[in-house]
Formats: C-alpha cells, sequence, structure tokens
C-alpha cells in the first residue's frame, strides 16, 4: 500500500439545523509530512471530540482506489484528494483484506487498525447531498481509522507495510457490514466482542446482540 496524499483540515463553519458549528471535514492535500500523534494528526482540525479523534480515531485513512465510483456518481464536484475527509489517502488499501487489531509500519509511525468510518451529516455537506450516508453505508468501502502506536510522520511516497497480522480474523468491512445488519452474524458478533482492537464501548454494546 502507498500513500498517494496527505491531508490536513482547517476549521470551517457551516449550518446545520439552523445552528452554525465547525468541522473539519473540508481536508486538502499539503506537501509536507503529516506526524501521526496519539489522538491526532497533529495541526488537523479535530471539530468535535465525541465523534472524531482520540486514541481508537487518531487518524484516518481511505483508499483513492474508490475515488473512480464516488466521481462517477458526483461528476459535478470540484475533485481533489482528501473529499472523504481522510487524513491519508492510500493506495491498495483493502477492507475486505485488512484485519482489525493488525499493525502496520506506516512511514515512521507504527500504527493499528482500529475500526471503519461511519459517516455522518458533515459528510453529506461536503458532497451537498445527504443521501451519500446511505449510499456511503450501502457501498461497503469506509476507509478506517489506526490507533498509534508509536508516533511518526508520514510522507506523499511513503508505504504501509504489515508487521503483525491480527490472530482475530474479522476485517474492516466484516465489522461495518455487521455494525448496519439488522440481522447479526453471530460469528462475526463473537470475533468483534473478543477484538480487543476495538473501543471498549463499542464492543459492550454489541453484546447486547450476542
Amino acid at each position: 500500500m502507498k500513500i498517494i496524499s496527505t491531508n490536513i483540515g482547517h476549521p470551517t463553519k457551516i449550518i446545520w439545523n439552523g445552528k452554525e458549528t465547525t468541522t473539519g471535514i473540508y481536508k486538502f492535500p499539503v506537501q509536507e509530512p503529516l506526524f501521526l500523534d496519539v489522538e491526532d494528526v497533529r495541526g488537523d482540525t479535530v471539530a468535535d471530540r465525541k465523534v472524531h479523534g482520540g486514541e481508537y480515531k487518531a487518524c484516518y485513512l481511505f483508499s483513492s482506489d474508490h475515488y473512480p465510483y464516488w466521481q462517477e456518481k458526483y461528476p459535478n464536484l470540484d475533485w481533489n484528494w482528501g473529499m472523504f475527509g481522510e487524513n491519508l489517502t492510500v493506495e491498495g488499501l483493502d477492507e475486505s483484506k485488512i484485519r482489525i487489531g493488525s499493525i502496520y509500519r506506516l512511514g515512521s509511525a507504527l500504527v493499528q487498525i482500529s475500526q471503519p468510518r461511519e459517516p455522518c451529516y458533515k459528510l453529506g455537506i461536503r458532497f451537498g447531498d445527504q443521501n451519500i450516508l446511505k449510499a456511503f453505508i450501502d457501498h461497503g468501502w469506509p476507509g478506517t481509522y489506526l490507533r498509534i502506536v508509536e508516533t511518526g510522520t508520514v510522507a506523499v511516497g511513503d508505504t504501509m507495510e504489515l508487521v503483525e497480522e491480527s490472530k482475530n480474523p474479522l476485517t474492516t468491512q466484516q465489522f461495518y457490514h455487521l455494525l448496519f445488519a439488522k440481522e447479526k452474524d453471530k460469528t462475526l458478533l463473537q470475533w468483534a466482542i473478543d477484538n480487543e482492537a476495538l473501543p471498549p464501548g463499542k464492543r459492550e454494546k454489541l453484546r447486547k446482540w450476542a
């Protein structure tokens, strides 16, 4: 896997339901390397830390492979890397193969796959269409958040190399489907509950389905 773009967002004021709020979803490519810190990407905007940033959402990755699909659906947008609010646009990122809990060397940082991205209204604002939320869920390629095991820098052209594959077989995509499925697959459910790389709160919520 190869880093195609490093992206940073600055505070942007938006109106939602008649109220003014701030978002960091408007991310755009930058030339300099990114420093992956324990709870966020240094210099990036994390407007609402209840749902972004923190140990299990320190950095967000999205695959460049899925851009053509969305560009076809939204041809009138001004396209650039960072459209999905990702800090790193990665070539070859495959959510159907990447296991939650696997550890990778990313630039000089050591990172762990933590959880997929669940879309919120701010993605709809970036795309000018709240219908993208359901489409994003249905498409099933959500990108992934990282937990930072060792802080470090990552630049365009750097690679993401597997260091240690999780012994738990749950992939990012399987967990993503599990979150939104009305009928929960019992095997996937147990894998998720047992996966210590997932946030404790998420695992606890899933226990009611077991």
